[in-house]
């Protein structure tokens, strides 16, 4: 099973792109962040023309997520136990979005980000991710992949510069400490044990020349399960994806799985 994860920064927007890659790529799952799209407006049409069945998890133009699969889409369940609400009046986002396909338990993630570290957004993150990995200990057991925008850079190695982030979100202990929890937990992050080494970024900002200059930050990752960890045979930075006309500001992340 060829498994995908991709922050397509608007599903709408980037339609054809995705429809190309998921057809150059042959992929049989997709997990898909930051769609930006109600469940109403997704383009589901576009992907079940093209084989796949299409579970999405939208509540407005903010935020969203979404899986196609071409190999079965069992069981949904849209957001967490415990997941944390955010804003005023509260809501639970739409920021998780689980689907078994072929067995796999597939869970696309898009993480706070947090915005700055005096703000009540970045407690919520952490509180996100702690409640996340409460319920991920729960699954553990099974053959599950957490995949998607994590908003954290595990690394140093994983920014283009540290002292430029140093005092920001996405760097800080404690949201590295959230991650690694994770491991504890049962789970590894398998694209760094297929793609080792600095400048395997996942993400470049539009501004300020980013992708020019190679100045990326890599916070789209893969936990798997035991079971499932021993089953990946190959991880693959779509790098190319960040190129040509409209893309978005991260590229996928390609996860093959021997089942």
């Amino acid at each position: 099973m060829r498994l995908a994860t991709w922050n397509v920064n608007s599903v709408r927007t980037r339609l054809d792109r995705v429809l190309d890659f998921l057809a150059r790529e042959q992929v049989d799952v997709l997990a898909m962040q930051e769609t930006k799209v109600s469940d109403e407006a997704f383009p589901r049409d576009a992907f079940i023309d093209a084989g796949y069945r299409v579970v999405s998890h939208g509540l407005d133009q903010w935020n969203g997520v979404a899986v196609v699969s071409r190999v079965g889409a069992e069981a949904v369940e849209r957001g967490f136990a415990g997941q944390p609400s955010w804003g005023t009046p509260a809501v639970v986002e739409a920021r998780a979005l689980a689907v078994t396909c072929a067995g796999v338990r597939v869970w696309s993630l898009y993480v706070p980000n947090g915005r700055a570290l005096d703000d009540p957004h970045y407690t919520y993150k952490l509180t996100w991710l702690a409640a996340l990995r409460d319920a991920a200990a729960q699954w553990a057991d099974g053959p599950v992949a957490l995949v998607g925008d994590w908003n954290v850079a595990p690394l140093d190695t994983d920014v283009w510069d540290a002292e430029v982030f140093a005092g920001r979100t996405h760097v800080t202990a404690a949201e590295r400490d959230a991650l690694a929890a994770f491991v504890e937990a049962g789970y590894t992050e398998v694209t760094r044990e297929h793609v080792p080494g600095e400048h395997m970024y996942t993400f470049w900002d539009y501004q300020q020349m980013r992708f020019a200059r190679d100045e990326g930050m890599r916070i789209d990752l893969a936990y798997t399960s035991a079971v499932l960890t021993d089953q990946v045979t190959d991880v693959r930075i779509v790098r190319a994806e960040r190129k040509g006309a409209g893309p978005s500001d991260h590229v996928p992340v390609v996860i093959d799985i021997a089942r």
